[in-house]
């Protein structure tokens, strides 16, 4: 048997600008996704279960080998083909993955909700390129698209400052542990955002090269400060410059006017994770608020 595990992410900045080379800071959560594959004695056929945190299944197909044509499914048929067109490409970029009589046997466990949006699509492409000895960043390209720092984060220990140079993937460990991280805690808006219909919103709006490059002198200053009133400043820029790319208003203004600390949007604007910067009572205030998912910098981020 093999064992595949791939950490799950959070973008702390340069949402959105990513995809155009802002320079971004970016978390491997403790979190992650579990690939186990098996091989089994029935031949020309791939036998694959999904299951949730809780363990439970909830999803499963069966696929022919090497064709890769669906024989039957449980659950939603799109994730059946989407499935196939991950396994599929990853064959083109190894001609002997999957190419044989061998039947597989594959477990997949995911270690947080899938609303989470913690990529549960990145741990698997980056798993399945482990498992078929193809790069990652360039299974994701050809299966979603994107920025990559998910695929980055994935494989990583350490958080990561990461950049699209010329769209070529650069990555560069970094020891993101800030003396506030009690101050720091994550929280869930009870729904997942969408990450094409943000994508594709983003893209309809202008961006300058201003807008990328005090971006990126955030991001590196995220990084660097040491006072957490500094670190809630550029948490309020950061907001700031996308509120003004997007033409939406800042989570904070929308749903939080009353918090007493500071709050930006991770990833996608308007579902997943946020990030608060507080003190003890914080938990209690989103809790209030119908927010029960408040997480803190330690047991959320790896390190």
């Amino acid at each position: 048997m093999q064992n595949f595990y791939s950490s799950g992410k959070l973008l702390l900045s340069g949402e959105y600008l990513v995809l155009d080379g802002a320079l971004s800071l970016a978390l491997p959560t403790r979190l992650g996704q579990e690939t186990m594959v098996r091989p089994i004695e029935t031949k020309n056929k791939l036998q694959w279960i999904s299951k949730n945190y809780k363990d439970e299944i909830w999803f499963r197909t069966e696929l022919t080998l090497p064709d890769l044509e669906v024989i039957s499914y449980q659950g939603e048929k799109k994730v059946a083909l989407t499935l196939v067109k991950i396994l599929g490409h990853a064959r083109l970029m190894n001609s002997d993955f999957l190419s044989g009589s061998q039947g597989f046997q594959i477990i997949n466990k995911l270690g947080f909700p899938r609303d989470w949006g913690l990529g549960s699509s990145s741990t698997l492409i980056n798993n399945i390129a482990s498992w078929a000895e193809v790069d990652a960043f360039e299974l994701l390209f050809r299966s979603f698209g994107g920025s990559g720092y998910d695929i980055a984060c994935a494989g990583s220990e350490s958080s990561i400052l990461y950049q699209l140079d010329q769209n070529k993937p650069k990555v560069q460990p970094v020891d993101f542990n800030p003396p506030f991280k009690n101050n720091l805690y994550f929280v869930h808006l009870n729904k997942k955002q969408i990450s094409s219909d943000s994508i594709k919103l983003y893209k309809s709006k202008k961006v300058t090269q201003k807008n990328i490059d005090d971006i990126s002198s955030i991001s590196q200053s995220l990084l660097n400060t040491a006072e957490l009133d500094d670190f809630k400043n550029l948490m309020q820029k950061h907001e700031n410059i996308i509120s003004e790319v997007l033409e939406i208003l800042p989570i904070q203004k929308r749903l939080f006017e009353d918090y007493s600390g500071q709050i930006k949007s991770l990833g996608g604007w308007g579902g997943d994770f946020i990030l608060a910067a507080g003190n003890d009572l914080s938990p209690d205030y989103f809790k209030s608020k119908g927010f029960q998912t408040v997480i803190s910098f330690e047991n959320m981020i790896k390190s």
